[in-house]
């Protein structure tokens, strides 16, 4: 849970949900993401067993990450549904 929990690493879960990706194509995906902090974050993923990084250098979800990426997907499900009316109850701190 502390691994998910930092910053940027659930967005980079969901980035290599669809497949494996190049460093750079990722570090494009990642907008305001620092290249040391992307370095930091796909080092930590691949410690944890969560993702590998291939031969050619490209990063993919491991079987626990892609069952994790699903699980992102439902949460995000869940906020498109809720978004909305958890902004009007919490006054845009939901």
């Amino acid at each position: 849970m502390d691994l998910l929990g930092q910053r940027w690493t659930l967005r980079v879960i969901w980035e290599l949900e669809p497949g494996p990706l190049g460093f750079l194509e990722l570090r494009r995906r990642m907008g305001n993401c620092s290249s040391s902090m992307l370095s930091v974050r796909l080092q930590r993923l691949v410690e944890a067993g969560v993702a590998d990084k291939k031969p050619d250098k490209s990063y993919e979800l491991t079987r626990a990450g892609r069952e994790l990426g699903r699980a992102l997907e439902q949460v995000w499900q869940w906020s498109e549904r809720w978004a909305e009316q958890l902004e009007r109850a919490g006054g845009g701190d939901a």
